[in-house]
């Protein structure tokens, strides 16, 4: 190697790593694949919040919902959340995952702003969010009527999510469900 073109090594290094960091943060993190798709809910022995009987994976079988990821913490949880309670309004059976949380906050937070959870799995140590592996919340998971995680959502919910992503989906797997 000539030895004006070793002076220009660190430089074409430093190019190459900013080019491709600048890949990574571009990427839209609602697009991350799970392995989770099309397998099973992860198996998990909780309690729900408020409650001393203990919640399974069995809870979530039975109808096509959505489970949305949540937390008193977290700001977009906040955003998302009066929209859950329309969703909720409108049928659409949602159980709730509070994630890494204290439950009297998380139970206030559900008195003062609706709770649009049939249940909420308290995940107190985040065992099952890491199971699901999770970013971080909000995330919302389209469970079939037989437990299957069919789509993952990472970010807030709200009306363009729902009817551009999640009601398609969870419509064709309601009539589906039906037809069975």
């Amino acid at each position: 190697m000539a030895p004006r073109l070793k002076l220009f090594l660190p430089l074409i290094l430093f190019a190459m790593l900013a080019i491709t960091l600048f890949r990574g943060l571009s990427l839209d993190p609602s697009e991350m694949p799970s392995a989770l798709i099309d397998r099973p809910f992860p198996a998990f022995n909780l309690t729900g919040l408020g409650q001393s009987r203990p919640l399974s994976q069995a809870d979530l079988e039975g109808q096509v919902s959505l489970v949305n990821v949540w937390a008193t913490w977290c700001v977009a949880c906040r955003v998302e959340h009066p929209y859950l309670n329309q969703l909720s309004q409108q049928g659409v059976p949602l159980f709730g995952l509070n994630y890494k949380d204290n439950d009297a906050d998380a139970q206030r937070w559900l008195d003062e702003l609706g709770n649009p959870y049939r249940f909420n799995i308290a995940d107190r140590d985040g065992t099952l969010g890491l199971d699901l592996g999770v970013y971080g919340a909000p995330e919302t998971y389209l469970v079939d009527a037989t437990g299957v995680i069919r789509y993952r959502h990472v970010g807030v919910v709200d009306e363009g999510v729902w009817s551009a992503l999640l009601e398609p989906l969870y419509q064709t797997l309601t009539e589906e469900n039906d037809t069975q």
